[in-house]
């Protein structure tokens, strides 16, 4: 589909709406009105319908049944438009993508082009981003650009988790559940008033397991892997002493142990592109260790205070980290110079950790914000963010009983500083003009060690090696919203984010630390929201293109188990999105979601390595000797077509009793692994459904509900290792189980 017949499509069928609006929207007689999402967006509240900017929420049923089988943030993945999601780390390590921007790099100090924030503290390693999602109020994903607001590492766009905060009342409930591999999950609040109309807290627990449900057959122990244990819990108190002050605390940790990702040795079929017709979720054949383990705790603080027409804001952020991850990189055992081996041809093995000894993040953001009340609304705003991390990884000889066998350090300082303005202007009664502008700057100063060199690399000890990348760049965006009746707006938005430059020292298997540059986009959008039939249709409709410079890009794998930075001179992108919601009765509610993106890297001088596992690359010849040219390919993790959509009916019965029945649908088209497109390294498309049968009993507090996920057991491949054989890892098993909730 070309870019023009998109905004053809999309510009056609907003007129059809529109007209339909003008005709039938006051005839329609009223049988439910659809609640209108606040969000806060643009770091005040205002209504979704209101916001020039391409925007989904999930909040309530629908983010209650998409968790219900413990799954962690990447049950968020392909349930909103051009949003996708994946792991090579399991629950720990989510890489979000958005609109195709994203990083499939699995190092450490991997930056993402999508921002995290929870409760407006920015989570900026990726070990932090997933932290769990629990008793929230809502989730938001902004897509395109946000270097106005949010600054650093937005250009795709930014997920933002808002917490359920403490209430004046009394409230509270409890989720329990209880399903296949011997799963139990438990979510369960809090809220009421500690000083009545002055003083109310919060506190919020979740608590998930999983028991082992993977047979090792190479050790012959059944039930070996694939189980963790992991607990999350919030504590928040909100102080009200005047009206014109309000105080915010938020403590919060998260504890788990468990499986690290499960890497599977020769799944993928050689020239076909698709799981070995044997393939079984249930058993693995590996001689190497795994184990995960993963600590934080944080802070957040934030004090708002009324001065006449304005209010000051100041939002202060603490994060610490610790972490360790072990796995079986081969997928196997043994090797085939060291015979028996397998499953398939094992060329050597391969057996790492990485780990986080100490990560230790601060923030604090002032904002002086108008109260909106007048025509012209703005903000002014100084931000500081402060990171020491330090990391390690490990190489181990299988073939010794796992004794340690390399060993690099690293240690990075970044600091960022930002200043920042944000205004509207009601023009006219109908026209609005926004604007906004902030200046960053952001330095990181950088140590590797490689203590101890793998015996195979018949290397030695290297480092210090020191790198102190600087950049200041200026980003914001611009835009127009008009309304053209009171059910519907239209907009347009320009937008320029960038992405900090980052570092990569993988120096187990190499001698270089690698820096990419900064990347910068500017991303012009346009849309239009539609709320029609007497607020029982919500419509948001978007079409965008970006143009990318210097993006930064990871050449993961190839013939050795090494990462590089590189930067692609050009990268284009294009797309429609489109979200519905409606409810056509008190009974029937539907939501669905559609996204079509195209991405193309220009860079005619942009070759890198291909697989050292046997696999067909599709690309032609670089200058270099095995090396494959990728410019014209597409980004990888980056499907065309995103779709959703979630069905709900509810019917009373008899006794006072309700049935609930919900089911929610999840797809993507095509993605590659990597940079390089291969046959074998790619999945055609992945489809998974969920189930929920609810009965609310007399009273309406307590639920007995079945829940099910992924109840067609699709299994498809989501990544792959590429150095040593067609390695892979794939999607969520099918989920059956039983789950009771309670509410008072």
């Amino acid at each position: 589909m070309s870019f023009g017949k998109q905004w053809c499509a999309l510009a056609f069928l907003t007129v059809l709406l529109i007209s339909f609006t003008v005709v039938a929207d006051e005839e329609v007689e009223e049988v439910v009105m659809l609640e209108e999402v606040v969000v806060t967006a643009q770091k005040r509240e205002q209504r979704s319908f209101d916001v020039p900017l391409s925007i989904s929420t999930l909040q309530g049923e629908k983010s209650d049944a998409l968790r219900s089988s413990g799954m962690d943030v990447r049950f968020l993945s392909n349930r909103t438009p051009s949003l996708q999601m994946e792991s090579s780390f399991g629950r720990v390590f989510p890489r979000f993508y958005i609109r195709g921007l994203g990083n499939t790099d699995f190092d450490l100090n991997a930056s993402q082009p999508v921002s995290v924030l929870y409760d407006g503290i920015v989570l900026e390693n990726a070990l932090l981003k997933g932290f769990p999602a629990f008793d929230l109020d809502r989730i938001e994903v902004l897509r395109g650009p946000q270097g106005t607001l949010f600054g650093r590492n937005t250009p795709a766009g930014a997920v933002k988790f808002e917490s359920a905060r403490p209430t004046q009342t009394s409230e509270g409930y409890g989720r329990l559940s209880y399903g296949r591999f011997n799963s139990s999950n438990f979510e369960g609040a809090w809220s009421g008033p500690v000083v009545p109309s002055v003083l109310a807290a919060r506190l919020s627990l979740l608590v998930q397991q999983r028991g082992d449900w993977i047979d090792n057959e190479h050790t012959g122990e059944e039930n070996a892997l694939g189980g963790h244990r992991d607990i999350a819990g919030r504590l928040q108190f909100l102080w009200t002493p005047t009206p014109e002050l309000e105080a915010w605390v938020k403590l919060h940790a998260r504890d788990l142990d468990g499986t690290a990702r499960l890497f599977r040795a020769n799944t993928l079929s050689e020239g076909q592109g698709d799981l070995v017709s044997d393939f079984d979720r249930e058993r693995i054949a590996h001689d190497g260790r795994n184990e995960q383990t993963l600590s934080t705790q944080g802070l957040a603080a934030e004090v708002r205070y009324d001065i006449g027409d304005f209010q000051l804001v100041s939002l202060t952020g603490l994060e610490r980290l610790t972490t360790f991850s072990r796995g079986d990189i081969d997928g196997g055992y043994g090797a085939a110079f060291s015979l028996p081996s397998g499953p398939g041809v094992i060329p050597f093995p391969s057996e790492t950790a990485s780990g986080i000894p100490a990560l230790r993040q601060f923030s604090q953001e002032l904002r002086l914000v108008s109260t909106g009340r007048y025509r012209f609304a703005y903000q002014f705003g100084l931000y500081y963010f402060r990171e020491f991390v330090e990391m390690e990884d490990f190489n181990y000889n299988t073939f010794a009983e796992g004794a340690q066998d390399g060993k690099v350090r690293q240690e990075q300082l970044a600091i960022a500083r930002a200043a920042f303005a944000a205004m509207t202007l009601r023009l006219v009664e109908d026209l609005e003009l926004g604007a906004g502008i902030r200046l960053s700057n952001d330095t990181k100063d950088y140590t590797a060690w490689r203590i101890e060199a793998p015996a195979v690399t018949e290397a030695g000890a290297i480092g210090p090696i020191h790198e102190t990348p600087e950049a200041t760049v200026l980003s914001g965006d611009l835009s127009l919203r008009y309304k053209i009746a009171p059910s519907v707006q239209t907009y347009v938005r320009a937008a320029r984010g960038f992405r900090a430059p980052s570092i990569q020292g993988r120096l187990l298997f190499g001698d270089e630390v690698t820096v990419a540059d900064t990347e910068t986009i500017l991303s012009v959008e346009g849309g239009t929201k539609l709320r029609l039939l007497g607020q029982r249709l919500h419509l948001d409709l978007a079409a965008f293109q970006y143009f990318m410079q210097d993006q930064q890009l990871t050449a993961v794998g190839g013939e050795t188990n090494f990462n590089r930075l590189v930067n692609a001179e050009s990268t284009i992108g294009r797309g429609v999105e489109a979200e519905l919601v409606v409810a056509p009765t008190t009974a029937l509610a539907v939501t669905a979601g559609l996204s079509y993106n195209q991405t193309r890297i220009d860079d005619p001088n942009l070759a890198i390595q291909g697989c050292g596992a046997p696999c067909a690359v599709l690309d032609p010849p670089g200058a270099a000797d095995g090396t494959f040219s990728i410019d014209g390919n597409g980004l990888p993790q980056a499907p065309r077509w995103i779709a959703d959509v979630t069905l709900r009916y509810a019917v009373d019965l008899p006794a006072g009793m309700r049935l609930i029945a919900s089911t929610d649908w999840a797809y993507r088209s095509r993605v590659r692994f990597f940079l390089y497109d291969s046959v074998e390294y790619a999945d055609d498309s992945l489809l998974e459904g969920g189930l929920r049968l609810a009965c609310l009993l007399p009273y309406g507090n307590t639920e007995v509900a079945i829940i099910g996920r992924n109840i067609l057991n699709d299994t498809s491949p989501t990544g792959g290792i590429d150095f040593n054989n067609l390695t892979s890892f794939v999607n969520e098993p099918q989920f059956w189980g039983l789950e009771v909730v309670r509410r008072f």
